[in-house]
């Protein structure tokens, strides 16, 4: 589990396919205290497993099936990438609770100076829209964000500029494609709520007043 708290950038110093998939070599821009083999970090808000850890240095093999699913197909040597250490039980939850499971991949829509913020707008990945609620969390590429607002077809986000300089969210532009994970704890709720232990499988109900009252939570 991570918290969607960024502990810095890191580059792309090598990468090569493997086994239908890609290994990438990523250099960390801060110390990587008491290194584990096989630990969790995550790049770009997926979960990888670091080898081969050397100093700043590690080696990450991704699955064809991540490279379908993210932005990683697209990195090449000299790329940032934003990098998060799996969460300890110890650590504070600055952001909040994030898998390293990207859902899907989104694109910039357009980016605005307002003040000292900037506001971006992304598009709605298909299926995900009931789960990206106004004032809610949501990570893009890592990063743990607050939903400003919310439509059909995009969202908006405001970044304030610590954001913007200590991960690659900086460099956006419209057109660049990133990685979406919704909150964790609506999906469950979701799956909780519409699943029919009679059956064995979700019943597609619909979570409305009445099947509210059905199940107690309202009189």
């Amino acid at each position: 589990m991570f918290t969607g708290i960024i502990q810095g950038k890191g580059r792309i110093y090598t990468a090569r396919p493997a086994g239908g998939g890609m290994v990438f070599g990523i250099e960390a821009a801060f110390e990587i205290d008491n290194p584990l083999e096989g630990e969790s970090i995550a790049v770009n808000g997926v979960c990888l497993t670091a080898r081969e850890i050397n100093e700043r240095r590690f080696l990450a093999d991704v699955s064809p099936e991540s490279l379908s699913r993210t932005n990683l197909g697209g990195l090449s040597v000299g790329g940032e990438v934003n990098l998060e250490r799996a969460l300890r039980l110890s650590d504070r939850l600055g952001g909040h609770l994030v898998s390293g499971h990207v859902d899907a991949g989104s694109k910039v829509i357009s980016r605005q100076s307002v003040g000292d913020f900037t506001i971006f707008n992304f598009t709605v990945p298909e299926g995900l829209g009931r789960y990206i609620v106004q004032k809610g969390s949501i990570t893009i590429d890592g990063v743990s964000l607050t939903v400003n607002s919310c439509e059909a077809a995009a969202f908006s986000v405001s970044i304030i500029p610590h954001t913007l300089e200590v991960t690659i969210l900086g460099a956006l532009r419209p057109g660049d494609p990133v990685n979406i994970e919704v909150d964790i704890i609506g999906k469950y709720v979701e799956r909780l709520l519409s699943y029919d232990d009679n059956k064995g499988q979700v019943s597609g109900h619909t979570i409305n007043q009445a099947f509210l009252a059905r199940h107690g939570f309202v009189v």
